[in-house]
């Protein structure tokens, strides 16, 4: 019964003790993260003494060194050393000690003695530079990892380890070289490795430094393309295109077998605008001959981006009826098929848009058309693109017909949304506004948020806009720039715009007009212009409808044209902040990530 008694009686005072470090754990945390760390080394000394547990040890000595009381901290790692010789990490808290009260020579000594008695044991060199990044001695936790590597003669140990200080530390030196080390044995390391540069790199001084750090490694190992291929994704970084292209080419001639690496690349340049050095790069595809497996792919994405830089407006006449004809030997070689409607569609637009050749390019749409097999939204898209000619045509009744027609056909597809909304805009272009406004109202629930954007935009730019008898009739000045725009008489449509505030002073269409303007000038190429438009827009109406609009078609000329990462970045997070709800927000923050350099 006695000894029943005092068992009884251990217990409770066991659960009394539990429950009493409990309530001080938790008050000791709250003290330490407010950081009054008087009050908490106080309970922490408590804890520690009554369970010697590290955990409570690390913050009890942290709070101790918060407060300076140095000497305290001193007796305690002393004692404990004494108590567990075997325990570095006591060691390595003594030398913190030092170096914290400015005993910079006694820490060292610590430090660089515990380095050099570790054993030959990655483990244990794993373990001291652990107890080194725990007490924030980060420059000791790396000499311990390349002591380590010394020691062991392996280069390729503790990669990891050291890529997350350098990072954490953000010494772009040194991370750029150990992932230069790294990269040969590990490429897979390679996106990870861009994504982290580019986040941590702030200016051109930053790529500079890769740039010569790669060119030594390519010289000393010419065969390892992972190095060129981080030189080539440097060069893009920095938009400097032709040097990326260049050194690509001088790759493929030493190596004779980077035609794949070249390929994709001039696929990244076109994504990123970059038409001219695309064309040359696939152009260089096409010298390796017919019997070369990319030569196909190179000769249409060489005419599909010649195509691009037409519409952009950046080659002449000339040069878009040589590449009209190439479209055609594409159509002439390989037949009207499935395989060919891309080209057929290309040559319709060419001689619709920039050779006036309406009934040619009607003629082209039609051969489309009988094409047997074609998926139901191909043949919508088909069709909607020759309601657009009837529309350049002069003929917008037949267009309506035709945008009807797609809409009844093909209901259930996003095609027939597009066909409603073309046919709202051909309504709004005749100046039948209130139809116009009636077909966008109900598009505005559209399951494709595109053209329930584009819906909504036009039914509140209509209703903004027939306040008062001047602000209809300059409705109506400013339906025919569009329709001008629409028929690619930019000059005409600038015109027109121009002359909205002197027929018409003081109308309610003053930031439509910015917009508008904004959108010819960048499809004129004239990006300087389109910036001051989209600048003035943002800071006198920020209340706009285009707002959004022009936040991040500002912010995506900055990214591509003017080659000012910085504002774009500012801009794309603006829009992220400012305007939650804008279709656009999802994109902006896409683009923001991958400027910082974040996976996506």
């Amino acid at each position: 019964m006695k000894h029943i008694l005092l068992l009884l009686l251990a217990c409770c005072l066991t659960s009394t003790l539990w429950a009493q470090d409990n309530v001080d754990e938790a008050l000791a945390y709250q003290y330490y993260q407010q950081a009054d760390y008087e009050k908490a080394a106080v309970l922490l000394e408590k804890l520690f003494n009554r369970n010697r547990n590290d955990g409570y040890f690390d913050l009890y000595y942290t709070s101790l060194l918060k407060i300076k009381k140095y000497d305290e901290a001193e007796t305690l790692v002393k004692r404990l050393m004494k108590q567990s010789p075997q325990k570095v990490n006591y060691q390595i808290a003594l030398g913190r000690i030092y170096q914290e009260s400015g005993k910079t020579a006694e820490a060292n000594k610590i430090y660089y003695g515990a380095i050099q008695n570790v054993s030959k044991n990655e483990f244990q060199f794993r373990d001291l530079a652990n107890a080194f990044y725990r007490f924030e001695a980060y420059d000791m936790a790396v000499n311990t990892f390349l002591q380590g590597r010394k020691v062991l003669e392996d280069e390729q140990l503790f990669t990891f380890e050291l890529l997350s200080i350098y990072r954490f530390k953000k010494d772009k030196q040194a991370l750029v070289n150990e992932y230069l080390n790294a990269l040969p044995t590990n490429p897979q390391l390679m996106p990870q490795a861009q994504s982290i540069l580019a986040n941590l790199f702030e200016s051109n001084n930053d790529y500079q430094l890769l740039q010569s750090a790669l060119l030594k490694k390519i010289q000393k190992d010419p065969q390892n393309e992972v190095f060129t291929e981080l030189l080539i994704w440097q060069f893009i970084q920095q938009q400097e295109y032709e040097m990326a292209l260049r050194q690509l080419i001088a790759q493929d001639r030493r190596t004779k077998n980077s035609s794949s690496l070249l390929f994709n690349t001039a696929n990244t340049f076109v994504a990123n605008k970059a038409f001219t050095t695309a064309i040359k790069a696939y152009e260089y595809l096409l010298t390796k001959g017919t019997e070369n497996e990319l030569y196909l792919p190179a000769k249409i994405q060489l005419i599909n981006t010649k195509y691009e830089l037409a519409v952009q407006g950046k080659i002449d006449q000339v040069a878009i009826k040589a590449l009209a004809d190439e479209f055609s030997q594409v159509i002439m070689q390989y037949g009207i098929s499935n395989q060919t409607i891309f080209a057929l569609k290309k040559l319709s637009y060419l001689q619709a848009y920039y050779l006036n050749n309406l009934s040619e390019a009607e003629k082209t749409l039609e051969q489309a058309l009988k094409v047997p097999g074609l998926p139901a939204t191909e043949i919508g898209q088909l069709k909607i693109d020759l309601g657009d000619i009837y529309v350049l045509n002069k003929q917008p009744w037949e267009a309506v017909l035709v945008y009807e027609q797609v809409a009844k056909q093909y209901d259930n597809l996003s095609v027939a949304s597009d066909a409603r909304f073309r046919s709202a805009r051909v309504s709004f272009y005749q100046g039948n506004f209130k139809f116009a406004k009636s077909q966008a109202d109900v598009l505005k629930a559209s399951t494709s948020q595109l053209i329930a954007n584009d819906a909504l935009n036009l039914s509140l730019l209509i209703s903004d806009n027939l306040q008062s008898k001047n602000d209809s009739l300059a409705l109506i000045m400013y339906a025919d720039a569009e329709m001008l725009q629409f028929t690619n008489n930019t000059a005409a449509a600038l015109k027109k715009l121009d002359s909205i505030d002197v027929a018409f002073p003081k109308n309610s269409l003053a930031d439509d007009i910015l917009m508008a303007k904004a959108r010819i000038f960048i499809k004129s190429n004239e990006f300087v212009q389109a910036e001051s438009h989209l600048k003035l827009l943002i800071a006198s109406h920020f209340t706009s409808i285009w707002i959004d609009d022009a936040i991040f078609t500002l912010a995506d000329l900055y990214e591509h044209q003017l080659n000012n990462v910085e504002e774009a970045k500012k801009l794309y997070q603006q829009l992220i902040t400012d305007f939650p709800g804008s279709i656009l927000n999802t994109e902006a923050r896409k683009r923001y990530r991958n400027l910082r350099g974040e996976t996506v």
